[in-house]
């Protein structure tokens, strides 16, 4: 097949050819951006926690008095521990997708000038260590000394337990043991460096930072009241969590249960990434449609011009092409075309995406993606045109010819 005579072909229909072009240039940038952003949500669904989520479940409680904190953790400690199929029960002020309860920002010396950046504070009171399931990959657990009474939020003076991505940010190429860092005139040592700790609604500076966590042991007291881990076998949790709630008439009837906020962590998480599955849904739809509206515009294009082109079919025909060279001549055309859209395509997905870098704090196109939209965009162009390339090869050399 030579493509001198297609081109020439091409030029006479400058405007249908450059209109499928652009087409084709959009859906190639609008393909590769939606598919990154695609395996972007899906990988930020997949986050490791850190924690044992299958065992955990929260329990939330409001409308109590501050004066009454003390008392109130004492008796519902106490009053879910007696549930059936409990194995613990300990106060934490925040846990993994549920809401903010001590974000701030930290620096690496006392005067406050070497910025750290903006960390999760998990506070948790007894128990709550070992509950949660955290690895740890240097140091130890808390000890019973290292549970410090209160300040605000965080206690004055803390040995704490820092993720390895923060500990690798903060300290890089560094052992973190025994390092420090500051909040304001709170001041902390890390004690030891756990695997994973997901902050509890992701990160303030993108994906990078979703494991900036700290936890920090600490005993329960006004400022680390109505908020309780509970932890049990995978298989009776569901039915636990109805019974601590239910319970919570009578162990508090001072206070109100947060429904939203007393889920299974595996709910937590489900409804967390609610919005994120959506999202991948709307782009599928998307990424959908446009392929469909493309591959209209190649059918309809083709099948014009295989009307048009009759006359010339059939010439071809009876001076001995057959059915197959007429076939090809259709899809090498379709190639050409798909072809140019593409090259532009790939310039506008690059520049989509700079775009998006900028506004949304995304990170680069991986280069992996255009080869691999252009590959799919040749084969809607190839299924597209054979539909009318079939049509056009199945005329008879007479039937042509007779119908100029």
């Amino acid at each position: 097949m030579q493509i001198q005579p297609i081109l020439a072909a091409l030029r006479r229909h400058r405007l249908a050819t450059a209109l499928i072009a652009l087409e084709i240039a959009l859906a190639c940038a609008v393909l590769c951006n939606a598919c990154f952003l695609i395996a972007n949500r899906l990988a930020q669904m997949q986050v490791n926690s850190g924690v044992d989520e299958a065992a955990l479940a929260t329990l939330h409680l409001t409308g109590y008095e501050a004066g009454q904190a003390v008392d109130l953790n004492a008796r519902v400690q106490a009053g879910l521990g007696r549930i059936a199929g409990v194995q613990s029960v300990s106060v934490i002020n925040a846990v993994p997708f549920g809401e903010h309860a001590g974000t701030a920002g930290i620096t690496l010396d006392a005067a406050g000038k070497h910025f750290g950046g903006v960390v999760d504070f998990y506070v948790g009171g007894p128990g709550s260590f070992k509950a949660l399931g955290l690895q740890l990959v240097a140091g130890g657990e808390p000890q019973a000394d290292d549970y410090r009474p209160l300040n605000d939020f965080i206690p004055d003076e803390a040995t704490v337990w820092v993720t390895r991505a923060l500990a690798g940010h903060l300290w890089p190429d560094a052992d973190p043991l025994g390092k420090e860092f500051w909040m304001g005139k709170s001041h902390f040592r890390v004690g030891g460096v756990l695997a994973h700790l997901v902050r509890p609604s992701g990160g303030e500076g993108g994906p990078d930072t979703v494991e900036w966590s700290v936890f920090v042991p600490a005993q329960p007291g006004a400022s680390l009241a109505g908020t309780y881990l509970l932890r049990a076998d995978p298989r009776e949790l569901p039915r636990v969590l109805r019974d601590a709630r239910a319970a919570m008439t009578k162990i508090a009837p001072d206070a109100v249960v947060d429904t939203l906020g007393s889920q299974t962590i595996s709910d937590l998480r489900q409804d967390y990434f609610r919005p994120d599955r959506a999202m991948a849904g709307m782009l599928v739809g998307v990424i959908a449609a446009l392929l469909l509206v493309t591959a209209l515009g190649i059918v309809g294009l083709a099948s014009f011009w295989v009307a048009q082109r009759r006359k010339q079919i059939g010439i071809r025909r009876a001076i001995g092409a057959t059915r197959s060279d007429i076939l090809h001549y259709f899809q090498t055309e379709n190639f050409l075309i798909v072809s140019g859209g593409i090259v532009l395509g790939m310039v506008l997905a690059y520049a989509l995406n700079l775009m998006l870098m900028t506004q949304y704090e995304l990170p680069r196109l991986p280069l992996y993606y255009l080869p691999v939209g252009a590959l799919a965009l040749w084969v809607l162009g190839q299924l597209a045109v054979l539909g009318p390339a079939l049509r056009a090869a199945a005329v008879p050399p007479v039937v042509a010819t007779r119908s100029a």
